[in-house]
């Protein structure tokens, strides 16, 4: 079995910054709320046309330019999640190939596993380089709803519209490359599936025309339960994954996990064991990434000099109302990408 590490992260988010005061009466109630139930400050929102494929482009071109790689000829392994696909048919990732000028040998587009999806990715990817299918891989996550879905007339001024954000963050993976996966615990539970939908009030299939609007909607009778499965689902893969490496919660030196709101941070910190600057916090700046939010925020990290060399770093998430959850664990052996 081939060593596979991580290279380098990148990110991307859209220009258009918003506050909460867009989402109108329901998020400004919010926002005079205990702090553990506020809103974001802020979050960003996609442009009416910007394309999966080329906030995925955006991302992964600052991280190349940074380490000095050109993708036409470093990409074998191409893997994209993203949220909302606006390729119906082709999936995103045949575009990110085109307008990065690359020809990888395997294009996958993963649409399931959502919020949990980029330690996934990082299973995949490790696997299709352990199998010989290529060296290096390009993977991407895209979180593109906030703008499109939960910016829309009739939905923008529920409760819960004002949590989620757009953007992107991708990652850079090599055999032999410098920062090892050390491992990858997943855990399905179809049960859940379909505990969340999307939604119209006059009943219609998402695709169908006519004047209401889609919304995304937990099954309302179990609220309680789907909320005390995240609570338990991210301290489960992340011990799970630590028990993989011969180690413990306590070996941690970094958490990074999805970001749907300040209870199940604070709730998994402190399972975990974990002391706040280990938890790593990116919810007021962007809102709710979905599964964009591990990569966006190992990314600005990195950056900013929160993780450091030699660290043990856990990257863990739930995905939808708890149907999959996953972490992975890496040893952080790069430098500060500026």
């Amino acid at each position: 079995m081939r060593d596979v590490g991580i290279v380098g992260f990148g990110s991307y988010v859209p220009e258009r910054r918003l506050g909460v005061e867009f989402f109108g009466d329901a998020a400004a109630a919010q926002a005079t709320s205990t702090a553990l139930m506020r809103p974001p400050r802020f979050r960003h929102h996609v442009a009416p046309d910007e394309r999966a494929a080329e906030m995925i482009e955006r991302a992964a071109r600052a991280m190349f330019d940074r380490l000095a790689l050109s993708p036409e000829d470093n990409v074998d392994i191409l893997l994209t999640n993203v949220l909302l696909p606006d390729a119906l048919f082709t999936g995103s990732g045949a575009e990110v190939a085109s307008l990065l000028g690359c020809r990888p040998k395997v294009i996958l587009d993963l649409h399931n596993t959502g919020c949990a999806s980029f330690p996934y990715l990082l299973k995949l990817a490790k696997l299709l380089i352990d199998s010989g299918e290529g060296d290096t891989a390009l993977i991407a996550n895209v979180q593109n709803s906030a703008g499109q879905i939960f910016a829309q007339d009739q939905v923008r001024g529920r409760g819960h519209a004002s949590t989620p954000g757009d953007g992107c963050g991708v990652a850079y993976l090599t055999a032999g490359g410098p920062s090892p996966i050390l491992g990858v615990f997943t855990k399905n539970s179809p049960e859940y599936a379909r505990d969340v939908r999307p939604v119209r009030p006059d009943g219609r299939k998402y695709w169908e025309p006519g004047d209401s609007e889609v919304d995304v909607e937990f099954d309302r009778e179990l609220g309680a339960e789907i909320i005390a499965r995240g609570n338990r689902l991210v301290p489960e893969v992340v011990s799970g994954v630590c028990d993989t490496a011969g180690i413990t919660p306590d070996d941690i030196d970094i958490l990074v996990t999805n970001q749907p709101n300040r209870i199940f941070l604070q709730n998994w910190s402190k399972d975990l064991g974990l002391k706040s600057h280990q938890h790593l916090d990116t919810f007021d700046l962007f809102g709710n990434l979905y599964g964009a939010a591990a990569p966006i925020t190992m990314d600005h990290a990195i950056r900013d000099g929160s993780i450091d060399h030699g660290d043990l770093v856990v990257i863990a998430g739930f995905a939808h109302a708890g149907d999959f959850a996953a972490a992975g664990l890496v040893h952080w052996h790069g430098a500060a990408q500026h």
